[in-house]
């Protein structure tokens, strides 16, 4: 796993984890990355110095795989919860979000699917939306 800091555009400041260096490349490539205040995908590394590691043995050889299992629980207790409390529209997802952002359509949580043109498109006139987290593994079936 490698953390870079990152900012967007308009100069906001986060973090994010990656798999590989070659993932960040990736998903920066194909626009995945977004910025958690304004959501834009025009995002960046910030220059930091490099973590590098020392000598000494860790104390605790598991602790990636226990990072890993944390953080896909995460995201599976993170998908229940959207699952349980919103309300799933399909594929009119970017529809039924403009037409509650603009008063049209009762105010509620969504979700859904949209194209990448239709998610820029809400976010280019200023409409919030942002990715689920994809459906990690069942950990029983892991290897």
């Amino acid at each position: 796993m490698i953390r870079y800091a990152l900012h967007c555009e308009a100069e906001h400041q986060f973090e994010a984890w990656f798999g590989s260096s070659a993932d960040y490349d990736d998903q920066s490539a194909r626009g995945l990355i977004e910025c958690p205040v304004c959501g834009t995908s025009r995002v960046g590394k910030q220059i930091m110095a490099p973590a590098v590691a020392g000598t000494r043995r860790s104390d605790d050889p598991q602790a990636m795989a226990r990072m890993q299992a944390m953080m896909m629980t995460a995201a599976r207790e993170v998908r229940a919860h959207v699952e349980a409390n919103f309300d799933h529209v399909g594929d009119a997802f970017a529809r039924e979000a403009r037409a509650i952002h603009e008063g049209s359509s009762e105010k509620r949580d969504i979700y859904g699917q949209a194209t990448p043109t239709e998610v820029r498109a809400l976010k280019e006139d200023g409409i919030p939306c942002a990715a689920l987290p994809a459906v990690p593994p069942d950990p029983e079936s892991l290897n």
